[in-house]
């Protein structure tokens, strides 16, 4: 039921952050259904421990219920403890501009929220971090990539994080290849232009004002209000939801 390993459509998941320790895969599944059909839940676990590292993800059917469950379910509590529910997509369809790294020679204990509380101090992160698995045992293959909505940010990144050690190993941080086969890197001069040239027809909308604002948590988009005035987050709240 609970899929590690899987491609995600990553339009229709939500990140799902501030995880109380009790809370089971199960559980969020049956709290997020009542959004809409969930096709996947994935909490990351501690290779050691084997328990959840405090967020996952949860993929549902259509984007449609990704964003709903963003709208109802963000902010509600597990074991008294509010979630943070947002896009896993961080809206990039229109924020990603090209500014993608890569980043090899991981060590083999650096998960993805390693790699996030390492690189997001230089920008929006629109990409969330995905470590290369093996399908069959989950184990890292050693590299990653992160997507930023800025070259300003990626370049800094990379300046600052090439060669540095995270954990046992020396990092390996530059431009990602792009996917078209051709053996050319992002952060060309032609996708700077193009992203220059995208934000001015766009206002800066795409990363800034209340959405560059709000997100510390995940580089995604600030809690969204609730309309039931907090009901909700009464009824799921410490032992409020039976047998939870």
């Amino acid at each position: 039921m609970f899929s590690s390993h899987r491609e995600r459509n990553q339009e229709a998941t939500v990140y799902v952050g501030n995880i109380d320790d009790n809370v089971t895969e199960a559980v969020i599944w049956e709290l997020m259904v009542q959004a809409g059909p969930v096709v996947d839940v994935h909490l990351p676990k501690d290779r050691v421990t084997m328990t959840h590292q405090g967020f996952g993800f949860c993929e549902f059917a259509t984007e449609d219920d990704a964003e709903y469950a963003t709208k109802i379910l963000n902010m509600v509590k597990l074991y008294g403890k509010p979630l943070r529910v947002n896009k896993a997509s961080a809206d990039k369809r229109h924020m990603e501009v090209g500014a993608t790294i890569f980043i090899g020679n991981l060590d083999p204990e650096v998960d993805e929220k390693i790699l996030f509380d390492a690189f997001s101090a230089f920008g929006v992160i629109v990409q969330a971090p995905k470590i290369n698995r093996d399908a069959d045992s989950g184990s890292s293959k050693g590299f990653a990539f992160i997507g930023y909505d800025t070259f300003e940010a990626s370049d800094a990144a990379i300046a600052a994080m090439n060669n540095q050690f995270l954990m046992n190993r020396p990092m390996n941080v530059s431009y990602a290849m792009k996917k078209d086969g051709k053996g050319e890197r992002h952060g060309s001069e032609a996708e700077r232009k193009l992203a220059e040239a995208r934000k001015k027809i766009m206002g800066n909308g795409s990363s800034g004002g209340s959405m560059g604002a709000g997100m510390a948590a995940w580089g995604m988009q600030p809690p969204p209000s609730q309309p039931w005035g907090g009901q909700q987050q009464q009824y799921y709240g410490g032992g409020g939801a039976p047998g939870w």
